[in-house]
């Protein structure tokens, strides 16, 4: 081989290198459970060492210096450093710590939370989408009292619409999952499927949705556990993706509970 011919050859080859270490996204996840052509436009597998900001926020954007939704009586005041990444997860802490809110009250809890939406009340929400299917790998924290939850609500801040694709309200052992919309007199409605199974906590589950135009199905670990196709209750409005560890819904932890922790091991969200 000539000196340029091996030049060549070796061109070939770190060109050769570059296109096997590079993937797309879509070549990089196991496809939904539900049927279709799919595309992965959004994931986040955690693998550093800090939240990507430019994907998540912290908190919702009605409240300043942390936040919660105050018309849950919940017992926590969301903070950032509740909010920490590493060893390939997400990790959401709860901590029976008091902290006045800058709503004026004071709360017993601090815990963290993400959302694609906005930083404050002013600012564009990071991302939002209108149909797909939406999953995320999440060990939800042993404690009772506690409430984790993988949602959507509309960038609008109007609701209902919201979907609740994964949400145990007090409990380890029974999954909720939710559609909340208005009647045509605009009254608040909602459905709720359940899902009952011993050890939650003990192992990552995947919490999935499919929203189409005309259904809503929810899955867990990739079977069918819940399904909805009534039209009126299907949204059809852009919205955000949460994922939060409440406190004290339906009640309060029990006395010596004084932590607690939610892990998440991915988020992907594919559209056709």
């Amino acid at each position: 081989m000539t000196s340029r011919g091996a030049v060549l050859g070796v061109l070939m080859l770190l060109l050769m290198a570059c296109c096997a270490c590079s993937s797309t996204p879509g070549t990089t996840a196991p496809k939904p459970s539900a049927d279709g052509n799919w595309r992965l436009v959004f994931h986040d597998d955690f693998d550093g060492d800090r939240l990507d900001t430019d994907h998540w926020a912290t908190c919702y954007d009605w409240n300043e210096n942390g936040c919660t939704i105050s018309s849950n009586n919940e017992l926590e005041w969301y903070q950032p450093g509740q909010v920490s990444v590493g060893g390939g997860r997400l990790a959401l802490t709860a901590q029976r710590r008091a902290i006045r809110g800058s709503d004026g009250r004071t709360y017993p809890w601090v815990s963290g939370m993400i959302s694609t939406g906005r930083d404050h009340w002013y600012a564009e929400p990071r991302e939002t989408f209108t149909y797909g299917y939406f999953e995320a790998a999440i060990r939800i924290p042993a404690q009772g009292g506690m409430a984790p939850a993988f949602w959507m609500m509309p960038a609008s801040r109007y609701t209902p619409p919201e979907i609740d694709i994964m949400e145990f309200l007090g409990t380890t052992r029974e999954l909720s999952m939710f559609v909340h919309w208005r009647d045509t007199d605009g009254d608040k409605r909602k459905q709720q499927g359940t899902f009952t199974a011993a050890g939650f906590p003990d192992a990552f589950h995947v919490f999935a949705v499919l929203w189409e135009k005309d259904r809503l199905v929810w899955y867990v670990d990739g079977v069918e556990r819940f399904r909805v196709t009534a039209p009126e209750r299907i949204p059809h409005v852009p919205m955000e993706v949460l994922i939060n560890l409440a406190v004290g819904l339906p009640h309060a932890p029990p006395p010596g509970t004084d932590s607690a922790r939610m892990l998440v091991d991915w988020v992907r969200v594919w559209q056709h």
